[in-house]
């Protein structure tokens, strides 16, 4: 297998947010933990929380859900809809985060994220995850959200969980 690069995180444009990281362990066991529900509650939440919910309606048009209760003990929640699945290649999905002005069901304010699994040497995997923010503003709350070091932390357990998957 490749040695794991670092992940980087870049800005192709005012509104968008790309987030590239190799995965030291073959594609489609990363994608099996990127689209299995009971991987996704071991990585999703990072080192921050533990996860409540990891609803996943995975097919073109379905939806999904995941809860975490951070450590600092207040609830985060996210859902989606799925509008792409290439197995073990692509997903693209609406992502949008509960607050009290935005419910379970609204699609208002979305994010749209293009996740791709590319082989890379050695056996290891390029994953790029591509979020079109749909503006500027947006884009840079994102950005300062303290997401990249979730990310980082989620990355470090999908190359784990993915290493001893078969």
């Amino acid at each position: 297998m490749a040695q794991t690069s670092t992940m980087n995180v870049t800005f192709p444009s005012d509104e968008e947010i790309l987030i590239t990281r190799t995965v030291n362990a073959p594609r489609h066991l990363v994608y099996k933990a990127w689209t299995t529900p009971d991987l996704v509650r071991k990585w999703w939440p990072g080192k921050r929380g533990e996860m409540t919910v990891a609803d996943m309606d995975f097919r073109v048009g379905g939806a999904w859900r995941y809860v975490m209760v951070a450590h600092g003990e207040f609830e985060v929640a996210f859902h989606g809809t799925y509008r792409e699945i290439v197995p073990n290649e692509r997903i693209v999905h609406t992502e949008i985060m509960e607050t009290p002005d935005v419910g379970p069901d609204s699609e208002d304010g979305a994010v749209v994220n293009s996740v791709t699994f590319e082989e890379a040497d050695g056996g290891a995997t390029l994953v790029s995850i591509r979020t079109d923010a749909n503006s500027k503003e947006v884009r840079d709350m994102i950005a300062q959200s303290g997401m990249e070091g979730g990310v980082r932390e989620q990355f470090e357990i999908i190359e784990e969980l993915s290493a001893n998957l078969r």
